[in-house]
């Protein structure tokens, strides 16, 4: 059952770690993703303080740059099945979506303060995104935005597709992948080793925590800091 849903405690596991600590961790527990599963283009984070999100993903793609050509109402209605596609499925969320655009990270903003809302309404906790963001002021609490740029206009923005395969950043997202994020970034942690992360991460801490001990100490030298790097091994 490795695949399954994480509960709450394994969950709050994950959320207590950084975004790059469990980069780290998944160098260990799947050395294969080492090269390959996080954002690697630079994003935007408007709200550095807040703390890592973990959540499962819903994904989508979108554009802003011309109308859609879709009538008005079946423009509604695709916006309307897309947030029926949002509303379901494991909790938490975290909302994957990709600007097809690609123009100067994001032309038209579809993430302001009533999609914020609408998504947080929905379960998601917050947005990783290649696309821009606006209304910061409005923003509700505690929802995170990860973005390629801020800009001050919608455009035509519009949904074109959603529950689909998606790159944001270099970081290649499916439907129900579990995510990890902070201001540093995002990151797909697979499903069969995400209960292995919190316990990698604790091996490397411990250590990290040799070296750093060493460079803080009050009687730093370079033999200490050499003999320090030659005990622990794979420590940067």
């Amino acid at each position: 059952m490795t695949d399954a849903p994480l509960n709450e405690a394994e969950l709050a596991a994950l959320r207590a770690l950084d975004t790059p600590t469990v980069c780290n961790a998944l160098e260990i527990v799947a050395p294969e993703r080492r090269g390959y599963g996080y954002t690697v283009d630079p994003l935007v984070c408007p709200f550095p303080d807040l703390p890592p999100i973990v959540g499962y993903a819903r994904t989508a793609t979108m554009r802003s740059m011309r109308p859609s050509g879709l009538g008005d109402i079946p423009a509604r209605d695709v916006r309307i099945g897309y947030y029926e596609y949002a509303s379901k499925g494991s909790v938490p969320k975290i909302t994957v979506i990709q600007d097809l655009d690609g123009q100067r990270a994001g032309y038209g903003a579809f993430w302001g303060e009533v999609n914020s809302n609408i998504h947080k309404a929905l379960g998601s906790l917050g947005v990783v995104t290649d696309g821009c963001i606006r209304d910061l002021d409005a923003i509700p609490e505690g929802f995170q935005m990860i973005a390629g740029s801020i800009k001050p206009s919608h455009a035509y923005v519009h949904i074109v597709d959603y529950g689909c395969q998606v790159n944001v950043a270099g970081m290649t997202v499916m439907h129900d992948d579990l995510i990890h994020a902070d201001r540093h970034g995002a990151v797909v942690i697979p499903k069969a080793v995400a209960r292995k992360v919190a316990e990698a991460a604790a091996q490397i801490a411990a250590k990290e925590k040799v070296i750093l001990d060493v460079c803080k100490g009050p009687d730093f030298s370079f033999d200490k800091l050499k003999a320090a790097m030659i005990g622990p091994q794979d420590v940067h």
